[in-house]
């Protein structure tokens, strides 16, 4: 499948074996992943005693507490769950941004990094589901841990064009009243909006209790304003086009652009959401593989 070639790079996939994605905290459903449910049965992991009311299976009362209690308890234990990952993908226009020393445009390393992600939390028998947003959502996948649910993911990152204004903190509030079952949600984009507006919708989505992560693509010119000579800057996302002397605004807009990336950073460190900068001029394996190993340490 031409798209599947595209966005999943076999090199990329062998260079991240080993790895995976994690909840930090407990997950919620009944399933076959690595995680754990809050939900109580009688099944993996050990977890608390409650006392024996008539009716319960009497295969798991605790000899043990009966024999120095003389009272009836019965062993509770966690069952074995899946994660459910939201892939939350921005398709603005100024995705479609590719400065002079990125091989790739910000909406295509992003959509490599959703799929390379997908297909990591599908390999770990878990949930994934994927939304594309602009102004608004503009697809909704629903989460699936099926092998074969790559596909569909693909199919729609494919038809996915970078073409309208973004409005990211009204669509974080949107999405944190659609999305009931907490999970992890990831947050792939550039993130081009007013900063306070965009970390109060993702302080929304903490009030739900989902996981957050942040990553942050960005392309290497955007952050270093490598430009010289007279250049016309194509306005995007309905800003107009101008004509400007680079050197002149260098050290303007470097220092602005770093206060922009420290007040985004330090607004998701605050809500306790991970934020990770990826630059497209830097190997995807590499942004995550350090980024998931991070997960494993903590």
């Amino acid at each position: 499948m031409e798209n599947s070639v595209k966005y999943l790079n076999p090199e990329v996939l062998a260079r991240l074996e080993g790895l995976g994605l994690r909840a930090r905290t407990i997950v919620e459903g009944y399933v076959s992943g690595v995680h754990r449910s809050p939900y109580h049965g009688f099944s993996i992991e050990f977890a608390e005693h409650r006392e024996y009311v008539p009716g319960d299976d009497l295969r798991y009362l605790d000899w043990k507490v009966f024999g120095r209690t003389d009272k009836y308890y019965l062993k509770q234990f966690e069952e074995e769950t899946n994660l459910v990952c939201h892939l939350v993908l921005d398709t603005s226009e100024s995705m479609c941004y590719q400065g002079p020393g990125a091989g790739l445009s910000k909406l295509e390393y992003a959509k490599c990094m959703a799929a390379t992600l997908a297909y990591l939390v599908l390999r770990q028998q878990d949930s994934v589901g994927l939304v594309t947003f602009d102004s608004q959502i503009r697809t909704f996948v629903r989460p699936a841990s099926n092998p074969s649910h790559i596909k569909q993911l693909l199919h729609v990152m494919e038809h996915s064009p970078a073409e309208r204004k973004t409005d990211s903190g009204a669509l974080f509030h949107d999405l944190a009243e659609r999305l009931r079952k907490r999970g992890i949600v990831i947050v792939i984009g550039d993130l081009f909006d007013d900063v306070p507006t965009i970390v109060r919708g993702l302080e929304h989505l903490r009030h739900r209790r989902h996981e957050v992560i942040v990553l942050h693509v960005l392309d290497p010119a955007e952050l270093e304003f490598p430009f010289d000579d007279t250049t016309r800057f194509r306005g995007l996302e309905q800003w107009p086009s101008v004509v400007a002397e680079p050197r002149a605004l260098r050290r303007a807009y470097v220092e602005h652009f770093q206060e922009y990336l420290r007040q985004l950073e330090r607004g998701c460190r605050r809500h306790r959401i991970d934020y990770v900068l990826a630059r497209t001029d830097r190997p995807l394996e590499l942004v995550l593989s350090s980024y998931l190993a991070s997960r494993l340490r903590k």
